[in-house]
């Protein structure tokens, strides 16, 4: 019989109340308003989303890549492990109850990826961050953008000024990449409108369904060509 979820923190959000919750020892939830955001024992599209973003960077010389979302950090391990160790990895987190879970209860589930010395973390919407690179010197630019946020593209998106999947916010995202990056996104489900207006921005798109059987959400891959 599984045991019961104990409460470890909870914090009111303009989107409900916010909590982290676990069971075991290993066994955590996020969760907001009541709706499971993420599950610590399901991880695999997020792991996946790290490794596609990031695979082309293996032997860059100092890459810098942008990853949107912290969650339980298994995307920012994923993204750290297929990173060399000359690279620099900037964390937009919205709330900072966030990071310190990561530091804290979260931690022994990523090996402390958090406080990796390539790590920095923003407490900042990452839709600005994406915003000021695609106007900064090549040098401030990103060559991976990985977006692992709990609300992904989906057939009610604005198409042109949604702030992170629409139009106008790709083509920033493309701005913000240097030459041959890759925007890689998470989504809960394929979304043929985001595709095709990655498509049209000028990207090479391509995406995987981690996993066999089960729930299996879609990770996104856009290449700057």
């Amino acid at each position: 019989m599984a045991k019961p979820w104990k409460t470890i923190e909870s914090i009111v959000t303009d989107e409900g109340v916010l909590e982290l919750r676990q069971r075991d020892e290993r066994d955590f939830l996020i969760t907001v308003g009541g709706l499971v955001l993420m599950n610590s024992l399901a991880n695999r599209s997020e792991v996946v989303l790290g490794q596609l973003g990031c695979r082309h960077l293996r032997n860059h010389p100092a890459p810098l890549v942008l990853v949107g979302g912290l969650g339980m950090g298994y995307t920012l391990k994923a993204v750290l492990d297929s990173l060399p160790a000359t690279a620099q990895v900037v964390v937009a987190e919205l709330n900072p109850v966030v990071l310190g879970w990561c530091r804290g209860p979260l931690a022994p589930l990523t090996d402390s990826a958090v406080n990796d010395p390539r790590v920095r973390v923003e407490i900042a919407n990452v839709a600005d961050l994406v915003r000021r690179a695609a106007k900064a010197a090549p040098a401030e630019r990103f060559d991976a953008i990985v977006f692992d946020l709990y609300k992904g593209p989906h057939h009610r998106t604005d198409s042109r000024n949604d702030p992170l999947y629409g139009s106008r916010a790709i083509g920033f995202a493309r701005e913000a990449l240097n030459n041959k990056g890759v925007f890689a996104i998470w989504g809960e489900n394929y979304d043929e409108g985001f595709v095709k207006r990655l498509g049209a921005a000028g990207f090479k798109v391509s995406n995987q369904r981690p996993g066999r059987g089960g729930l299996r959400h879609v990770v996104f891959i856009a290449e700057k060509k």
